[in-house]
């Protein structure tokens, strides 16, 4: 796939994952008509989730039929190698976004033979758009952003991620380790909008024991474009199983390392 074909992607992907924002946030609007299911604990779907979803699964699959594509509500399809891959989730965070919070998103990525092409975050609610990737800058609303300065966990705030995917056994060691270490931690239940937070220097690092695909590849590509620091989220099938995550700058990444105490999956990017 040549530059033109990924940068035409790019551009609809700017728009799409506008008019899929605009359709989630009326759902958030009246979300007290939605017919909520779980999906396991702490796991919630709506309508919302999945029409937002099928929104966005048609526009590509029209416009891009020759791309495969992997959703959080319907799966995968097939994927052979040199294909073009979409990596979408209509709603991270929605157990915020039934609660009524705005701290929900649409991530939306594009994946070429396990290269992260680009990527982008929408929050609606906060009339934020976040984009980047290979050969792009880092934006927010279409202007540049930086990210945080510090060297030392201790001179701002890491996003911390769980799920239950992860148990307490597994998690709270990590915990403990940040808070002793002088740590400060932040989470909203958006993974992915905390990624972006880091790339635009709200947050200074990130943390997560385990992320699925869909949940922070919008948001990695941010945080590639920013220049900061990842473990390969791609090791080990990560693309379809998932993966820890540890991002920040190489001192932050170092400390944050530290701190998640196993080694999380190798070849830093």
């Amino acid at each position: 796939m040549d530059k033109s074909a990924t940068s035409a992607r790019h551009a609809f992907a700017l728009e799409l994952i506008r008019e899929a924002g605009d359709l989630a946030l009326g759902y958030f609007r009246r979300r007290q008509s939605l017919t909520i299911r779980s999906k396991g604990v702490q796991d919630m779907a709506s309508e919302a989730d999945l029409n937002t979803e099928m929104l966005i699964k048609r526009r590509l699959a029209h416009t891009f039929p020759e791309d495969a594509f992997l959703g959080e509500e319907t799966g995968r399809t097939a994927l052979a190698p040199g294909q073009g891959l979409w990596v979408v989730d209509p709603i991270d965070g929605t157990q915020p976004f039934i609660s009524g919070m705005s701290s929900w998103c649409v991530s939306i990525a594009f994946v070429l033979d396990e290269a992260l092409k680009f990527g982008m975050v929408y929050a609606p609610a906060r009339d934020e758009l976040f984009a980047g990737g290979e050969g792009l800058p880092a934006t927010l609303n279409g202007a540049p952003v930086e990210r945080h300065p510090g060297r030392a966990i201790t001179d701002g705030i890491v996003g911390v991620g769980y799920s239950p995917r992860v148990t307490p056994d597994q998690y709270l060691p990590i915990f403990g380790r940040l808070l002793r270490a002088g740590g400060m931690f932040y989470r909203d239940g958006s993974g992915a909008l905390a990624l972006c937070y880091v790339a635009c220097g709200r947050l200074i690092g990130y943390i997560e024991a385990h992320l699925n695909s869909w949940d922070c590849l919008g948001a990695l590509a941010v945080i590639h474009a920013a220049g900061l620091k990842t473990n390969d989220f791609f090791a080990d099938d990560g693309l379809h199983v998932g993966n820890p995550l540890v991002v920040g700058n190489d001192e932050i990444y170092a400390a944050l390392e530290k701190v998640y105490g196993a080694s999380p999956p190798k070849r830093p990017l």
